[in-house]
């Protein structure tokens, strides 16, 4: 019989055809637990039906399916579903980190307080109480400054600002952005923070019995500056001095051993100061966010979900990458509207070193710039001999497409 491999996601997680893929390629059988109980997903809906925001309950019917039959190995796709992932698997004595080691992870307030506890460089930061009177607590904050909700992804709700006014405006926005969350301490607080002036990156790695390994480290060469942080262009490998990078990997790795983290994928956000000091943004006990993942594929097959399986399962595996310089670029919204088509694809997939524009969303869906928004369009791909040519072709692919949208009348 095949292995039987538990993947907790979201219903509607990009996330999920990846794995399933993977697993299946790796001889397992796959098995999703989701709040999707009417999903369309095939996988989604034949799958077991948890409610993701209600761990104990959820965990009960994850064991109970366990005791049907056993799991080889058990995954949390995304921040959402880390932390019930490692409970899960503490309880059958499988691979995992510990759970409050990824609760950790997913709550940007927690985080900071333990690197700070623990004497880690970190920005000055604060947490502010949105029910109260939101310009009693201004008294003594850095300008410009960073306000952050506690658990969303992909830059949502993150805004800078530079003086009181614009203080008071953001938070009445991003009031409305967390409302619906299902936590009241993660709907009515955001964490602020001194913004940190220079270049971002991102590290890609993994954990294995509690050492950080490096996959590789993305350049962002578009200035992300504010007041929204729309990410557009991943680069790879990166073109940072050794020692940064070295430095890089070591300000990860602490924080890892900070929060507790021991094993599986880790993605980090940082930002490198004008003395070449790495900060650390955040890190997240998972992989690489939306289609990114696949400028770590290889033409020798390293894939970077079947990595993460094997991880889950404490399994071997092999990595073996190319050289060649891969990038990406999420396509940002620069209107918002409905979608009714999107010209130019034919000429933006012909550029030179373009590998693929990818559309991910379909026409007569709604386009949501940041800081309310957290999709993109779709994704660019290219590949060639320099740094600077993926960059150029990148940016002329996108130049090439023209988003047509209408209005919403709400």
């Amino acid at each position: 019989m095949k292995p039987r491999f538990l993947l907790i996601a979201q219903p509607n997680s990009y996330r999920i055809a990846p794995y399933i893929k993977a697993a299946l390629r790796m001889g397992l059988e796959v098995l999703i637990a989701s709040s999707g109980k009417h999903s369309l997903i095939t996988e989604v809906h034949a799958g077991i039906h948890i409610n993701i925001n209600d761990i104990p309950a959820s965990l009960n019917i994850i064991l109970d399916e366990a005791g049907k039959k056993p799991f080889a190995g058990i995954l949390g796709s995304d921040d959402s579903t880390v932390e019930l992932a490692a409970r899960a698997a503490a309880e059958l004595g499988l691979p995992h980190n510990p759970p409050e080691a990824a609760r950790i992870s997913r709550r940007k307030d927690l985080a900071r307080a333990h690197l700070s506890l623990a004497g880690a460089a970190v920005p000055i930061h604060c947490l502010m109480n949105l029910t109260g009177s939101i310009e009693k607590q201004t008294a003594g904050l850095p300008w410009p400054c960073v306000i952050k909700p506690l658990n969303l992804s992909a830059s949502r709700g993150v805004i800078r600002v530079d003086n009181e006014q614009q203080f008071i405006q953001a938070c009445t926005r991003i009031k409305r952005i967390i409302a619906h969350s299902p936590d009241e301490f993660e709907r009515t607080h955001v964490l602020i923070e001194d913004y940190i002036d220079g270049i971002e990156v991102a590290f890609e790695g993994y954990l294995h019995h509690g050492k950080l390994n490096t996959l590789t480290i993305f350049d962002k060469p578009e200035p992300l500056t504010g007041p929204y942080f729309e990410e557009t262009i991943y680069v790879t490998p990166s073109r940072l001095e050794g020692k940064i990078q070295k430095d890089i990997q070591q300000t990860v790795q602490q924080a890892c051993n900070i929060y507790g983290l021991k094993t599986g994928p880790v993605h980090a956000e940082l930002r490198i100061d004008r003395n070449s000091k790495p900060w650390l943004l955040e890190v997240a006990s998972r992989t690489i966010g939306g289609d990114c993942a696949r400028t770590l594929d290889s033409g020798n097959g390293f894939n970077i979900e079947e990595l993460t399986i094997a991880l889950a399962m404490d399994k071997s595996f092999t990595i073996d990458s190319d050289k060649q310089c891969r990038g990406v670029m999420m396509m940002p919204i620069k209107k918002g509207g409905i979608l009714r088509r999107i010209e130019g694809l034919s000429e933006a997939r012909n550029v030179t070193h373009v590998e693929n524009v990818d559309i991910i969303i379909r026409e007569g869906n709604e386009l949501i710039p940041l800081p309310e928004g957290n999709q993109y369009p779709g994704y660019i791909f290219a590949q060639a001999d320099s740094q600077q040519k993926v960059i150029n072709a990148l940016q002329e692919a996108f130049a090439k497409l023209e988003f047509v949208v209408a209005p919403v009348y709400r």
